[in-house]
């Protein structure tokens, strides 16, 4: 079992960034890949980004390719989704989360993730 505390959350305008965090304590974090998810009010839980056990390999969805940047510092056991260029549309709540398996590549679907935070609440107003 892992334990994931998302922070970073808050309001911003459009066009604003934030950076979300996700640390993580209770298993290796180092040998799973991580993922963002985020769902918004009346809306299915979606796939934001996502990064390999190494760090090496990143994916993204494509409503938020070139504008958020996922990262991970294995030595702090944190995983961060900078996002840059907020839109209302990006209005959620975010959740980390912890890939099923260990030295995967990173997964875009949330059934092959078996931890999650308590998530952390972006708005965007317009």
């Amino acid at each position: 079992q892992v334990q994931l505390v998302e922070s970073g959350g808050g309001l911003v305008h459009t066009g604003g960034s934030l950076r979300l965090s996700c640390s993580a304590s209770g298993r290796t974090f180092s040998s799973y890949g991580m993922g963002w998810f985020r769902q918004a009010p009346g809306k299915e839980r979606e796939f934001v980004s996502a990064i390999s056990w190494s760090g090496a390999s990143t994916y993204d969805a494509d409503s938020v390719k070139g504008r958020f940047t996922i990262s991970r510092d294995n030595a702090k056991n944190t995983v961060y989704l900078q996002m840059n260029s907020l839109q209302p549309e990006d209005t959620a709540i975010y959740y980390c989360a912890a890939d099923r398996l260990p030295f995967g590549g990173g997964k875009v679907k949330g059934y092959e993730y078996d931890n999650w935070g308590q998530g952390t609440q972006v708005t965007v107003s317009s």
